[in-house]
C-alpha cells in the first residue's frame, strides 16, 4: 500500500526541498499551501508550479484570513516594514504569531482524513531568522499533541511530523535538494514578494548565503548584483 505524506508547501526553498525528500522516501505527495494574507503571496503561485512539477495527486490551497485580521507581523501588516539589514537581537518583525502551530494543526486534520502517515514541514533551527516555532522543542511538542488529539494518533497508525531540515545549514539543504532534483528555479523566498527578489531582506540574505556556501548559483533573479564566487 502506498504511503501518503502531507507536505506544508509554501513555494519557498525549504518546503520545496521537503517535497523532494518525501518523494525520495517513497511517499505519495499531498501538498497543502496556506494563503494567509502574506505580502509575499507570490509564493502561493510558485507552490502551484512546484506541486505540478512533482505530479502531486492533490494540492490544497487553504485561505486563512485570520493572520491578516490580527496583524502583528511585517509579512501580514503593510504598516510594518520588512527589515532590510539582517537579523538583530530578539525575534524579528517578520515572525507571524503561532503560524507553524496553526499550519501543523490544519495539516494534521488533512492527514487524518487522507490516512497519511507523515506531515513534512521545512523548518530549521540553523541559518534561520530566530522564530520560536522553528525549534526542535516545538516540533517534538507538536508531534505529541497531534497524536494525543487525533483519532489517527489514538486508535490507528499514528502521525509523525517530519522536519528533515531541522539540523541542516542552508547550504546543506541546497546541496541535498540539488542531489534530489529539487526545482529551485520555481521557488521564491523574498519577503517583499516581487517577481525579482530584493536580495536584501533576511530571507534573501539567508538564501544567497546558502547558495554561495554550496558553491552554486541561485537560478532565481535578484534586483541587486551578486558575485556568486565571493
Amino acid at each position: 500500500m502506498t504511503r501518503k505524506a502531507v507536505v506544508v508547501l509554501s513555494g519557498g526553498l525549504d518546503s520545496t526541498t521537503c517535497m523532494g525528500i518525501a518523494r525520495d522516501r517513497g511517499y505519495e505527495l499531498y501538498p497543502v499551501t496556506f494563503s494567509y494574507g502574506q505580502r509575499h503571496d507570490r509564493e502561493v503561485e510558485q507552490a502551484k508550479k512546484v506541486a505540478n512539477y512533482f505530479h502531486a495527486r492533490h494540492h490544497r490551497i487553504v485561505d486563512i484570513d485570520f493572520f491578516k485580521q490580527i496583524g502583528g507581523s511585517a509579512l501580514t501588516d503593510l504598516s510594518i516594514d520588512v527589515p532590510q539589514a539582517g537579523v538583530g537581537e530578539g525575534i524579528p518583525a517578520t515572525y507571524v504569531p503561532a503560524r507553524n502551530m496553526i499550519f501543523l494543526s490544519l495539516a494534521s486534520a488533512y492527514a487524518e482524513v487522507l490516512g497519511a502517515e507523515a506531515i513534512f514541514i521545512g523548518v530549521s533551527s540553523v541559518d534561520y531568522s530566530g522564530y520560536p516555532d522553528c525549534r526542535p522543542e516545538f516540533i517534538e511538542s507538536m508531534n505529541q499533541t497531534v497524536n494525543l488529539a487525533t483519532k489517527t494518533g489514538t486508535t490507528d497508525h499514528g502521525l509523525t511530523i517530519e522536519a528533515p531540515l531541522m539540523h541542516l545549514t542552508k547550504s546543506e539543504t541546497i546541496k541535498l535538494g540539488t542531489r534530489l532534483g529539487v526545482p529551485y528555479h520555481l521557488t521564491t523566498s523574498c519577503y517583499n514578494g516581487g517577481e525579482t527578489a530584493c536580495g536584501t531582506c533576511d530571507s534573501c540574505r539567508l538564501r544567497i548565503k546558502g547558495f554561495k556556501e554550496a558553491g552554486l548559483i541561485d537560478p532565481v533573479p535578484y534586483q541587486i548584483a551578486i558575485d556568486w564566487n565571493a
